[in-house]
């Protein structure tokens, strides 16, 4: 092996308004990519009809693209290391740009499939890479506001895709979708060229691990695609997601064997050997899973009972973004003064109060008892992302930094995946549980109530199906408190931080 290093001298410092732009494109170029995770969702019955396909048919849309993403996230290390961020991330905008255009003017189910795969191997990278080159174009004093304008992305994209996507698709066309990419895609690009591209990591030519990146194909492609498909296919009564399941025990026993024991890993699993990153990791994908299921089942809940459209329950969500946004600076200030363990425990604490708050929905319920929540739980919300964020990166040596962002947007991907799988197959079955229970204590509507005895059945029948409906949502939010409970009590795994030190100057 051989060392290229990419930089001879310290790139000039970037100040005021080309630091501006130099952040917005790499803050952008992340936001499009995760937006591009739930745009679709909506979209599916416009996309399906189009193209004259079934819906089902029309999920692998969302599967190919979050297949090909997932498989990619974690090789960014990897690829930092092999050819340097700076150019990884410019590739991977250009690529991301090209196949979302390619998508947009697909006539068929194939080609669309195709390029969203392609799509998403594109988009893999600029996760990771975005949030590397973040730490790298601030000053070490200022890397946590970085960390915070990046993190408040991942979480706003995710609310805004299903709005946008139903906007777009009723008013529109679904193919705007993905052109609604193309100018943001343009923006990151230019500023990128324009003021990152002096921020290059060092190289090093690295032999390429063959074995390691098809045992990575094979079980991160199996496991996505056992989540995306498995409500679908009933889970486990279906054979197809046994052997998907099989393939994914053994693949991933067979990665974590041989990555373990390979001189030039293609995924770097020695940063896990730092307390403090993997006490993070863990601490953020248990949070984010909770976070997660309620943006799944909300809009559902919203949609199925209370007669909402997708365009109004995305409304009735978005309001989670107000005090994220407006607390960002704050918190992101406050993590060099304070014990981040603190502030990360305030913030899941925080989420898991508002998440208590919900227990007690009920189906007569207005747009502010929805809208409230969602405003409150923004509060919480950067303490907990910027902080968990802060102390992963802050606990590598800087060498480690693109592998270390990798995997921690990978394992907070793949928990997003589970979380979706888990809560929308527990609310189906809470409902049915609910269901039961009450169908029980109704009695039929007695003769004189002004309808006949098929109609009374209905009424009761309606009313019965939306108060389970209402019950299984509120046995989630249950849920998703208990995990927030048990993310608080994670983060003190990491050993406490040095006082006076910014968790950013790592970088």
């Amino acid at each position: 092996m051989s060392g290229a290093p990419a930089l001879e001298a310290k790139p000039a410092e970037l100040k005021g308004f080309p630091l501006l732009l130099a952040a917005l494109s790499l803050a952008l170029a992340n936001f499009v990519v995760v937006l591009d995770i739930t745009i679709a969702n909506v979209s599916v019955p416009h996309i399906a009809g189009s193209l004259a396909v079934s819906p089902s048919q029309g999920t692998w849309v969302i599967t190919s693209y979050s297949v090909a993403e997932a498989i990619c996230v974690p090789l960014s290390g990897w690829l930092a290391a092999r050819f340097g961020a700076v150019r990884v991330f410019i590739t991977a905008i250009i690529g991301f740009a090209l196949f979302s255009l390619l998508c947009g003017l697909s006539r068929s189910l194939e080609a669309l499939i195709i390029f969203r795969i392609f799509q998403g191997l594109s988009g893999g990278p600029i996760m990771p890479m975005s949030q590397t080159l973040m730490t790298r174009i601030f000053p070490p004093a200022k890397v946590g506001m970085a960390l915070g304008l990046w993190s408040m992305t991942v979480v706003v994209a995710p609310i805004l895709g299903p709005i946008f996507g139903g906007t777009i698709s009723d008013d529109w066309s679904w193919h705007w979708i993905f052109f609604l990419n193309l100018p943001v895609s343009a923006f990151c690009l230019i500023f990128a060229l324009r003021y990152v591209r002096r921020f290059e990591t060092p190289t090093v030519k690295r032999p390429i691990d063959y074995v390691g990146l098809a045992l990575l194909v094979i079980w991160v492609g199996a496991l996505q695609i056992l989540l995306d498909e498995g409500r679908n296919a009933d889970w486990f009564a279906s054979p197809f997601i046994c052997t998907l399941a099989v393939i994914a025990v053994i693949g991933f026993a067979s990665f974590l064997i041989w990555e373990l024991t390979e001189a030039n890993p293609v995924v770097d699993l020695s940063v896990f050997a730092s307390r403090g990153y993997t006490a993070a990791v863990i601490a953020q994908s248990v949070t984010y899973a909770a976070f997660f299921s309620a943006i799944v089942v909300i809009p559902l809940f919203l949609q199925t009972n209370l007669g909402y459209s997708a365009t109004y329950a995305g409304y009735a969500t978005a309001f989670i973004g107000v005090m994220a946004v407006i607390l960002s600076p704050v918190a992101a200030g406050m993590m060099a003064r304070y014990d981040v363990r603190r502030l990360i425990t305030f913030g899941v604490v925080w989420l898991g109060l508002v998440s208590l708050l919900r227990t007690g929905w009920v189906t007569q319920m207005g747009f502010f008892t929805i809208s409230l929540p969602q405003f409150l739980q923004g509060v919480g919300m950067p303490f907990f992302f910027i902080g968990t964020t802060s102390l992963a990166l802050g606990s590598v040596r800087p060498d480690q930094t693109a592998s270390a962002a990798g995997l921690q947007n990978f394992v907070r991907t793949l928990a997003g995946a589970f979380a979706t799988s888990l809560a929308t197959t527990m609310w189906e079955r809470e409902a049915k549980i609910a269901h039961e229970n009450l169908a029980g204590l109704v009695h039929p509507l007695p003769p004189g109530a002004g309808f006949t005895p098929e109609q009374g059945r209905l009424i009761l029948e309606r009313i019965v199906q939306t108060e389970s409906v209402t019950l299984a949502t509120n046995a989630i939010f249950w849920a998703c408190t208990g995990l927030f409970a048990i993310a608080a009590l994670l983060v003190w795994l990491a050993p406490k931080p040095r006082p006076g030190v910014d968790l950013g100057a790592a970088h």
